[in-house]
């Protein structure tokens, strides 16, 4: 097994939403590992959780990475939120991520969970789970 590849996933992700022209109309530049300083924006989506496992076999060493992509919104209603939410879908299943280590086998979506959160409930929330399986062609 190998999580060297982690880090390079994670800003490959991160570089594919902030570059996907659709996302970027709905929330602008508002993607984060970690919230900023300041004023949060009213809508924005958050690279969140992980878990990996081993996915070696006998042709090399490779991983699958479960992670959570978050949208958090406190537009009224949940259809700017949802609109959101396939953006991020769109953005990432329909485009091949490059890494700069090992290579991206496939990427899925898995799952989705959308509820009220926060004071009230005035605030939406959308997490998406996606699986990642990569190889790793640097191992030693």
């Amino acid at each position: 097994m190998t999580y060297a590849m982690a880090g390079d996933l994670q800003g490959a992700v991160w570089q594919h939403l902030l570059a996907d022209p659709s996302l970027n109309a709905l929330v602008g530049t508002a993607i984060y590992d970690a919230l900023p300083l300041g004023t949060i924006p009213e809508t924005y989506v958050s690279i969140g959780a992980e878990t990996v496992r081993d996915r070696s076999d006998i042709s090399g060493t490779g991983a699958e990475h479960r992670f959570t992509i978050s949208v958090i919104s406190e537009v009224a209603g949940f259809a700017h939120a949802k609109a959101v939410a396939g953006a991020v879908g769109d953005a990432l299943l329909h485009h091949d991520l490059t890494l700069e280590r090992g290579r991206m086998v496939g990427l899925w979506f898995e799952r989705a969970t959308a509820r009220r959160t926060g004071s009230a409930g005035r605030v939406r929330r959308i997490d998406l789970r996606f699986r990642a399986r990569v190889e790793d062609d640097q191992a030693v």
